[in-house]
């Protein structure tokens, strides 16, 4: 697996995720609406953690910086 998500991109994944944690602790975001944002936070801070997104290669998007 090679990476394609940059350090800038990884951070903005964790904020996300960091606020939709944010908004479910503080009962802002509830029912099926939670859970949908729950799930899509978990893959955003998963994808940010392992480097690698699955969309960004069927879309050939790499935010990572390459190595020379």
């Amino acid at each position: 697996m090679k990476k394609n998500v940059g350090l800038t991109d990884k951070w903005v994944r964790i904020l996300i995720a960091v606020v939709i944690l944010v908004l479910y602790g503080f009962d802002v975001v509830t029912d099926t609406l939670a859970m949908v944002l729950l799930i899509i936070g978990i893959i955003l801070l998963f994808t940010s953690l392992i480097g690698y997104c699955p969309l960004y290669s069927i879309f050939g998007i790499n935010t990572c910086k390459k190595e020379e």
